[in-house]
């Protein structure tokens, strides 16, 4: 039996979630796309990664819907949609109209939104969500380059999307435990409310969130909540966690598309103490310079005789990404930056890469279909929401990391670290 099916709306969220219910006590195979073949038996939860972040509402809403059929047909006890813990999304979408169509599906009249990862500094208080000390629209998530977070209270931006009112259980709910938890959701949602936000500052509380929704049959929320839950479900001293998935062997490479803070902190660092090369945009923009120009970086790549990997990255800081939205568009820059990780990804992979380490979740999204990995196996965490992860049916490793996440020495700490 299905214990939890997971619809995440990217790459990097789904990896992210998926190794937090392996580190709790369940197994956990993610999927990249809706499953069309068998599964590996005797799996306690599958997560289905989706590329529905930002892409048309109508998408995003349909590419669900078959998620949840396909979990529904497996038997899954209960679905959780998972989403950023930075909550991005814009007031058309896409977490509203996502959450609104699998309550329909599910003919569920209430939910809860809980994007809390203390653990990574997502706190949520008094409905209003935190990145480390700051609030989320005065965070480096006032700038993102796709979903630019301007307002901090969760009930508005989730009102804003949705068709319905939205509460919040607050900290003082959840300190006095899950029975309070439950009835305060009811209270809510007698008074009129389609959704709550749930407070948490603490692992503590997402385990107390957890044993308040073991039975509710849609939660929603970024990959926090997932530790509640997994303690709730897991057999009490039975470990999920197989040792053997370990890193494959042979060459590697770092690609990073992110520009978020963490990751041109991460970029930064890897700069100083392995091989890099920038990607040119000018050359990514239409197919006659893309293709030589996938193949002058593969040589590269594949030249370098460093230790560690060897980065390609687009990464840039605020300003500077700014100068090249104004200078070629910002949808047509971001297309054209994910053409290029696309074809050097399946390039390289061609040329015999087995072990990838990608920021950022749109390029991860592209570079896992490159690679035509159809899921993973989840393997050790490199740092809180990103552990590596190997392929079903091929020998690839990968590292996908959401923007935000991991410290300075990521990219290093995950080769040393962690050798085959």
């Amino acid at each position: 039996m299905i214990k939890i099916g997971v619809i995440a709306d990217d790459f990097t969220g789904a990896t992210d979630i998926a190794s937090f219910l392996v580190e709790n006590g369940l197994s956990a195979v993610q999927m990249n796309g809706v499953p069309t073949g068998e599964l590996p038996e005797d799996t306690d939860t599958v997560v289905i990664s989706l590329k529905t972040r930002s892409c048309p509402v109508t998408e995003a809403i349909q590419q669900s819907l078959k998620a949840l059929e396909w979990l529904q047909r497996h038997g899954c006890s209960q679905i959780y949609f998972k989403y950023c813990s930075t909550f991005d999304s814009t007031a058309q979408g896409n977490i509203g109209p996502v959450t609104d169509a699998l309550m329909d599906a599910l003919e569920t009249p209430f939910t809860v939104f809980s994007p809390s990862l203390p653990v990574n500094g997502r706190t949520v208080y008094q409905g209003y969500l935190f990145v480390m000390s700051q609030l989320l629209a005065e965070s480096g998530m006032r700038h993102h380059p796709v979903n630019p977070m301007t307002d901090s209270y969760l009930p508005r931006l989730a009102e804003a999307q949705s068709k319905g009112r939205c509460g919040v259980v607050p900290v003082s709910i959840l300190e006095q435990g899950a029975d309070a938890i439950r009835q305060e959701l009811a209270r809510l949602q007698q008074a009129g409310c389609r959704y709550a936000v749930l407070d948490a500052l603490t692992e503590h509380h997402l385990e107390i969130q957890g044993e308040a929704l073991r039975d509710a049959p849609l939660v929603t929320g970024g990959s926090g909540l997932a530790i509640g839950l997994a303690r709730q479900w897991a057999i009490p001293g039975h470990s999920s966690v197989h040792e053997t998935v370990r890193p494959f062997t042979g060459r590697g490479v770092v690609l990073s598309g992110s520009c978020s803070q963490m990751t041109n902190l991460q970029v930064a660092h890897y700069c100083r103490i392995a091989p890099s090369r920038e990607v040119d945009i000018s050359r990514c923009l239409s197919a006659e310079t893309l293709a030589p120009y996938v193949c002058e970086l593969a040589a590269w790549v594949l030249h370098q005789e460093s230790d560690l990997a060897p980065l390609v990255f687009a990464t840039a800081s605020t300003t500077a990404l700014a100068a090249i939205q104004q200078q070629y568009g910002a949808r047509k820059a971001s297309q054209a930056v994910e053409a290029l990780f696309s074809q050097l990804a399946a390039q390289l992979a061609a040329d015999g890469v087995t072990r990838f380490i990608v920021a950022g979740g749109e390029t991860s999204g592209v570079v896992t279909q490159s690679l035509s990995v159809t899921g993973f196996h989840i393997g050790p965490t490199i740092s809180a929401g990103v552990p590596w992860v190997n392929a079903l049916d091929k020998p690839v490793s990968l590292a996908l990391k959401s923007g935000n996440f991991g410290d300075e020495a990521f990219f290093s700490r995950a080769q040393r670290e962690f050798q085959p």
